[in-house]
């Protein structure tokens, strides 16, 4: 016996070592392309786009989802927008290269706080939020808590009502006390390693995972102990969380539009867009036909149409929804496996 518990401990000392020389060698990979904002006490990572003289825009903020960082929003819109408004991407707190802050931030209403205090340092007063994902009950929670900061909002396939069922059992258990921190610190990484390309396929599917998406919005971020802890805690506190605040949704009074599609293996859509479009009077539901969780990527030239509706312009958001339907007939990428996520 004792050799056996011997052997279990140099095992779980090693994949520590391990695990905290990979974790390295992934942010030497990925370092911050952005700055350090101080919002009181800690520091969120954001890339900031000046208001360029050209803009037809409002500001933009755009709000990550669960397990990524603002990688993930930049890549797609930077691009597009560039030339047309003034830009926030920004690091959640707790996620890429942004620090956590106290217990405030365990929840969504905390971390909305946290934005708004970095828009007002980069001088934004006002601008159009487009959150994706677990984004999207930031984006709720700061249009609740901090309306005069909302010019719009944008809700990318959002998660933002109860759901019936749980959660990943991996989440549950890595945000707990002391059981969560060991597997964060010796098993999270090599597992996590391994499902990187299987669990981005399952988050796209039906749509294929753009090539090049990996490397380029450096998910891999997210399996740094610390980072795949406060992910867990994220999202083990959401479901309370939104059962507690969908109700005041109705006092949501910002232009909205919420793109969604009916093939979304990640957030169940018709509890989720449907309970938005539901509950935010005059909100615009676009659906789209065989699209998955990733409208930010797959379909961010109507997402881009969304954040023009909501800023004044006059655009068929429908019309766009068509053409991007057309786009995408012809998509059937499977996911290796099953993914259950809160977003």
């Amino acid at each position: 016996m004792i050799y056996i518990l011997a052997a279990l401990f140099l095992l779980i000392a090693g994949l520590a070592i391990w695990t905290r020389m990979k974790a390295r060698e992934i942010e030497a990979l990925y370092p911050p392309v952005g700055e350090m904002i101080d919002v009181g006490g800690y520091r969120l990572h954001a890339v900031h786009i000046p208001r360029p003289d050209t803009a037809d825009l409002p500001p933009l903020v755009f709000i990550h989802g669960a397990s990524g960082n603002l990688l993930d929003q930049m890549i797609p819109f930077r691009p597009q927008l560039e030339g047309r408004a003034e830009m926030l991407f920004i690091d959640r707190p707790g996620h890429g290269w942004s620090e956590r802050g106290d217990a405030a931030n365990d929840t969504p209403d905390g971390q909305a706080a946290a934005i708004v205090q970095a828009m007002q340092a980069k001088g934004i007063s006002k601008a159009v939020i487009i959150g994706h994902s677990f984004g999207g009950a930031i984006a709720a929670s700061l249009a609740l808590g901090h309306p005069e900061a909302v010019a719009g909002l944008v809700f990318l396939a959002p998660a933002t009502h109860p759901w019936p069922g749980g959660i990943a059992w991996y989440y549950g258990l890595t945000s707990t006390p002391l059981i969560g921190k060991l597997f964060a610190n010796v098993l999270a990484l090599p597992a996590g390693l391994t499902r990187l390309e299987s669990g981005s396929a399952c988050v796209f599917a039906p749509n294929p995972t753009p090539a090049g998406y990996i490397s380029e919005t450096a998910p891999a971020l997210v399996l740094r102990p610390r980072a795949f802890r406060y992910n867990a805690i994220d999202v083990s506190n959401l479901k309370p969380y939104v059962t507690r605040i969908a109700p005041r949704y109705t006092e949501i009074t910002a232009p909205t539009v919420i793109v969604t599609g009916d093939s979304d293996a990640i957030v169940l859509a018709h509890i989720h867009s449907e309970g938005l479009a539901r509950d935010i009077e005059g909100a615009e539901l676009v659906w789209v036909r065989n699209l998955g969780h990733k409208p930010d990527h797959v379909t961010t030239t109507l997402a881009v149409a969304a954040i023009e509706k909501v800023s004044g312009l006059e655009v068929d958001l429908q019309q766009a929804a068509a053409r991007a339907e057309t786009a995408l007939a012809n998509d059937h990428a499977s996911c290796p496996g099953e993914v259950s996520s809160a977003g």
